[in-house]
């Protein structure tokens, strides 16, 4: 009895270690197929790709400027005195000569009423001799003395007046006032700027090895970061033959017609696009190919659906492609996305085809 239970027992013991066996064997298989699977999709990459070629290649270099008008002054005190009188506002037109400040005429700086008596005084004596003369009654040479003493006079009392009679060295727009009523003028300080804004300057400084790109009538576009859409075609109409001795940099300028509603002002901060050099039939790439490895240059180039990291020499770039030296030619195959996952032999699916 005991044999027979112990063999009763043993069967299924037998048969359910069989079938475990077999369930182990087939989930093996099944995770193998799984990992090769897996191993061969890993293996093979989606990228883009483009193909090398020649082109135009223009190299642009944009430089931080200053505004200025065609023709700009500031308008100064020669004397410091109380400001009684301002004749224009920022945004009125002015032509030259017109009055623009009035000076306290009675200060202690200013000799305006004398000089003005002085000059009176002249008047009357060179008018009296002119009858006398004229009646014989008094020498050529007493008339000349006369006329002389008037001129004098009339010189003093213009000079005497030009310093508190502030008038407009230029014609144009009043861009800046920086003084009010009852402020005292500094000489050493501007009261006001005029400035001609049809046409605008730009200033920039740049460094000594893009001199030699520049040029006379080269092209420009000028444009500010706070409207960008507004864009002016200019030319470089000025070079600077040295350099600031601090900076160590040359000043360049770029003239331009401002916009119809006057957009630029003087003062302002701009930027300034100069093409510096231009290549025709340049062998370039996009920019976003170039790898860098080992502190080089270089691109995966596919060859029979693999790619292969190649060494490369670049050029000149205007910023989206770059000039290829040595390393590629024409029709090559490149990759332009998808790169940070290759590796020499690897399989790749180009996806922008």
């Amino acid at each position: 009895m005991k044999k027979i239970l112990e063999n009763y027992l043993t069967a299924p013991m037998l048969t359910g270690l069989i079938l475990s066996v077999f369930v182990l064997y087939a989930c093996g298989e099944k995770a193998q197929d799984n990992k090769q699977s897996k191993t061969e999709y890993t293996d093979t990459i989606s990228v883009e790709a483009v193909d090398v070629q020649l082109q135009e290649l223009v190299l642009s270099k944009t430089f931080s400027s200053t505004l200025e008008g065609e023709e700009q002054a500031n308008i100064v005190s020669k004397i410091a005195e109380r400001i009684m009188k301002i004749n224009a506002r920022v945004g009125d037109y002015v032509k030259t000569g017109d009055v623009f400040f009035e000076l306290d005429k009675s200060g202690a700086q200013s000799q305006f009423y004398q000089a003005q008596a002085v000059f009176l005084n002249a008047q009357k004596d060179f008018e009296r001799m002119k009858n006398l003369f004229n009646e014989g009654a008094v020498s050529r040479q007493a008339l000349d003395q006369a006329q002389t003493g008037y001129d004098v006079a009339k010189a003093n009392f213009d000079a005497a007046k030009s310093t508190v009679e502030i008038t407009s060295p230029i014609s144009g727009v009043v861009t800046a006032i920086n003084v009010n009523i009852g402020d005292l003028a500094n000489p050493q300080m501007p009261l006001a700027t005029v400035a001609n804004i049809g046409r605008m300057k730009a200033k920039f400084n740049v460094g000594e090895s893009d001199v030699p790109s520049f040029y006379v009538g080269q092209p420009a576009q000028i444009f500010s970061e706070m409207n960008p859409d507004v864009v002016q075609e200019g030319k470089i109409f000025q070079l600077s033959k040295s350099a600031n001795i601090q900076s160590r940099t040359f000043e360049m300028q770029a003239m331009f017609s401002n916009t119809k509603d006057r957009w630029f002002k003087p003062g302002m901060f701009c930027r300034v696009n100069v093409n510096m050099k231009t290549k025709k039939d340049a062998l370039v790439i996009p920019l976003a190919a170039v790898v860098k490895l080992n502190s080089s240059d270089g691109v995966y180039l596919i060859n029979d659906g693999k790619s292969y990291y190649k060494t490369i020499t670049t050029g000149i770039t205007d910023g989206k492609f770059i000039e290829v030296i040595s390393g590629l030619k024409a029709g090559d195959k490149i990759v332009t996305l998808g790169m940070n996952n290759l590796k020499d032999g690897t399989v790749v699916v180009i996806s922008n085809k």
